[in-house]
C-alpha cells in the first residue's frame, strides 16, 4: 500500500513539474502568460513531454529508487530520462508544427532537471538534517580516502548509521585538503592526533585493505595515542562473498598487528593429495588439529577421520564440520589415545588413510618440565605408535607437527619433539610411507599460547605477567600454519623436516602492550609485571641453526633442513626405560636431542 501511495505521489509531483517547466519556459522567453491556454502547440508539447518522461522514467527505474540515499548515480539517471524526453518532444514538435522551439525547449529541459533532481535530493537533505540529527551520531575519522574509504563513507552517510564521517586521513599528498564526497581530507597519518582534537572525533575507522602489517602497526600506534575507539573495516573478500556487510566494523585484533602477507598455495597439488582421499588427523580437537581438519575439508576428501583423546573437543569439531559440509564427504569421529598402540593400529587398519596429519602432542613447556614421563609417553611413544601403524598399513604420507622448541632444546617438551622427529626420520629409511615433520613456532590464539592468558589477566584488571622484558617468540596465525602444513605435505619426498618461515620474532612485552591498548586501556590502567623465566624456558626460540637449513625455500615460506644425526639406540633405550627419576630422565632426553652422545652410535639423516 505504501509503495503505491509513494508511486502516485511521485507521478503527481512529476506531472506538475513537467507542465510548470513548459509554461515557465514560455513565460521567461515571451513574457505573456495570459493567453497560454490557447497555445495549441504548447499544450501538445506538454503532453508529449509528460508521457515520454513517464516512459523513460520507467526505463531508468526512477520510481524504484530509494531517494533518501540519492547520489551521482541517481542524478545521472534523471539527466538521461529528462534529456531523452526532451529530444522526443522536439522531434514531435517538428512533425506536428514543422518547427522546433529550440530556446523554449532548452529552458524547459534545464528547469525540469532542476525541479526533478532538486526534489529528490531535497528529500535526502531533509533525511540527513532532521530525521537523524547529527548530534546523535558519533563523529568519525576515516583513515584512507581510497575506494574502500569512500565505500565506508557512503555507508556511514546512511540514516541508520550511528557514525558520522567528518574527515578523511590519507598519506597521498594530492588528496590532502581536498574534499571527497563533501568530506575533507584533513592530512596524513601524522595528523591523526591533531584531527581528533580539532574535530572532536569520537570514533576512528581504518579503511585501507592493502595495508601491510608494519603500516597498520604505525597507524594503530598513532590512533592509540588519542584514546578514541579504533576499528577496522571487514576484509573485502568477506564483503564480496556476502559473509559481512561493509558496516560490520570490527576491533583491531592482535592477529592484524602480527600477521604476514598471505602465501598463494599450490591448490592443484593440494587437491591431488586430498580430494577424494581418506585423511586422518590426530589431535583433531586441538587448535592446530581442528584447523587442519577445516582446511582439509575445503578439498572434499572421501573420508575425514577426527581422532582425539578429549571427547568434548572432538564433538565440537565433528559438529562444526557436519553442519558445514553435510553429505559432501564422510566424517568419522574417533575417540582414541595415541599411547594405546592396539587401538591406534585398529583405527588405521580399519580406515586405511592415504594421509595422516599427526598433531596430537603435549605442548605446554612448564607442565612437561614437571611431568617428563607423560611427555615421553605421549610425544615419543605416541608418535611411534601412529608412525608404525602408518608404515604397516601403507599410508602414503605421514606429516608430523613439530615445534621450534625442538631446536637446541632446553626443556622436556622440545627434547621429546626432536626425538619424535628422529623416530619418523629413521622409519622413513625402510618404509614406503613418506614420513616428514613440519616445524613452526607459536600460533596466535591457540589454547597454550600466551594471548588467551593475557586477555584473561586484562579482563581481571591486571597485572599482565611477562617472564622477561627481552624474551622473544615467533608467531603465526593458526590458519596460516595449518595451510602451510598441508602444503608441506604435498612437497614430501620422505625424511624431510620442513621449517616454516615465521617472519621476525616478536618481543612478548610488546605483544602485551598491544593487547592492553587493543582492550581500550593503557599501562597505567593495566600494569605489566615481570616474573622471571620459568623452568625450561628460553629467552628466544630457533627454527634451525644457520648451518642446518638450506637457504633457498622449496616453496614460499617453507624451507628444508640439512643432514643431522639420529641416535636410535639411545632413543629406544629411553622408550624402554623411561620409568626413572625425573631429573635423570630430563637429562637423558636433553642429551639425545642436543646430540651429546657418542657419534659412533649415530646414523645420518636429512632434516
Amino acid at each position: 500500500m505504501l509503495y503505491y501511495l509513494r508511486l502516485m505521489t511521485l507521478f503527481l509531483i512529476d506531472s506538475l513539474f513537467v507542465f510548470f517547466a513548459i509554461y515557465l519556459s514560455h513565460f521567461v522567453l515571451y513574457f505573456h502568460v495570459y493567453n497560454l491556454s490557447l497555445d495549441f502547440p504548447l499544450v501538445m508539447s506538454s503532453l508529449i513531454l509528460l508521457f515520454s518522461y513517464y516512459i523513460f522514467a520507467y526505463f531508468f527505474q526512477l520510481y524504484n529508487r530509494a531517494w533518501e540515499y540519492a547520489s551521482i548515480g541517481e542524478l545521472t539517471a534523471i539527466f538521461k530520462a529528462v534529456t531523452l524526453s526532451v529530444i522526443v518532444t522536439a522531434v514531435s514538435q517538428l512533425a506536428i508544427d514543422h518547427s522546433i522551439h529550440y530556446r523554449r525547449i532548452t529552458v524547459a529541459w534545464m528547469i525540469l532537471i532542476l525541479l526533478i533532481g532538486g526534489s529528490r535530493f531535497a528529500w535526502r537533505l531533509f533525511r540527513d538534517s532532521y530525521i537523524k540529527p547529527i548530534g546523535e551520531r558519533k563523529r568519525t575519522l576515516i583513515i584512507g580516502a581510497g575506494a574502500a574509504g569512500i565505500l565506508v563513507a557512503r555507508q556511514l552517510l546512511k540514516r541508520d548509521s550511528e557514525l558520522l564521517p567528518v574527515a578523511f586521513i590519507d598519506d597521498d599528498k594530492e588528496k590532502q585538503h581536498m574534499r571527497v564526497m563533501g568530506i575533507k581530507v584533513y592530512g596524513g597519518t601524522d595528523c591523526i592526533q591533531k584531527a581528533v582534537e580539532k574535530l572532536n572525533v569520537e570514533h576512528i575507522i581504518i579503511a585501507i585493505p592493502s595495508l601491510k602489517t608494519s603500516e597498520l602497526n604505525h597507524i594503530y600506534i598513532e590512533c592509540s595515542k588519542t584514546s578514541v575507539k579504533t576499528q577496522i573495516m571487514p576484509k573485502l573478500e568477506d564483503i564480496m562473498l556476502g559473509k559481512v556487510s561493509i558496516s560490520h566494523f570490527r576491533d583491531v585484533q592482535v592477529e592484524d598487528l602480527l600477521g604476514r602477507e598471505p602465501v598463494e598455495l599450490d591448490m592443484k597439488s593440494i587437491s591431488k593429495t586430498l580430494t577424494g582421499k581418506t585423511i586422518l588427523v590426530t589431535g583433531a580437537g586441538g587448535s592446530i588439529g581442528s584447523e587442519i581438519c577445516r582446511q582439509v575439508s575445503r578439498f572434499t576428501p572421501k573420508k575425514l577421520i577426527l581422532l582425539g583423546h578429549g571427547e568434548n573437543s572432538i564433538y565440537e569439531i565433528d559438529l562444526e564440520l557436519r553442519n558445514k559440509y553435510q553429505g559432501q564427504f564422510e566424517i568419522i569421529p574417533v575417540i582414541a589415545d595415541i599411547q594405546d598402540r592396539t587401538r591406534i593400529f585398529e583405527v588405521v587398519e580399519e580406515h586405511r588413510p592415504d594421509v595422516i596429519y599427526h598433531a596430537a602432542a603435549h605442548k605446554h613447556v612448564p607442565l612437561m618440565e614437571y611431568n617428563p614421563k607423560e611427555a615421553v609417553k605421549n610425544n615419543i611413544i605416541g608418535t611411534k605408535n601412529v608412525a608404525e601403524a602408518a608404515d604397516q598399513f601403507d599410508v602414503k604420507t605421514f606429516v608430523m607437527i613439530s615445534s621450534d622448541k625442538a631446536v637446541n632444546p632446553t626443556n622436556v617438551m622440545g627434547a621429546t619433539k626432536r626425538i619424535a622427529e628422529m623416530i619418523i626420520q629413521n622409519l622413513d629409511k625402510t618404509s614406503d610411507t613418506k614420513f616428514v615433520a613440519v616445524r613452526f613456532g607459536n600460533v596466535l590464539g591457540s589454547r597454550g599460547s600466551v594471548i588467551p592468558l593475557f586477555k584473561k589477566q586484562i579482563q581481571a584488571g591486571g597485572p599482565v605477567t611477562v617472564t622477561h622484558p627481552d624474551i622473544t617468540r615467533y608467531f603465526m596465525t593458526i590458519p596460516e600454519a595449518s595451510r602451510l602444513v598441508i602444503q608441506a605435505g604435498t612437497l614430501a619426498r620422505g625424511g624431510e623436516i620442513f621449517v616454516l618461515d615465521m617472519g621476525e620474532p616478536v618481543k612478548i612485552v610488546d605483544l602485551a602492550k598491544n593487547l592492553i591498548r587493543l582492550s581500550g586501556y593503557d599501562e597505567e590502567d593495566i600494569p605489566i609485571k615481570f616474573t622471571g623465566l620459568r623452568p625450561g624456558e628460553k629467552m628466544f626460540e630457533e627454527l634451525l641453526n644457520e648451518n642446518e637449513i638450506h637457504k633457498e625455500p622449496v616453496f614460499p615460506k617453507i624451507f628444508i633442513g640439512k643432514t643431522t644425526n639420529l641416535y636410535m639406540d639411545e632413543v629406544n633405550d629411553i622408550i624402554n626405560h623411561y620409568e626413572m627419576d625425573n631429573a635423570e630422565l630430563k637429562q637423558k632426553l636433553l642429551d639425545i636431542a642436543n646430540h651429546r652422545v657418542s657419534i659412533k652410535k649415530a646414523v645420518k639423516s636429512s632434516i
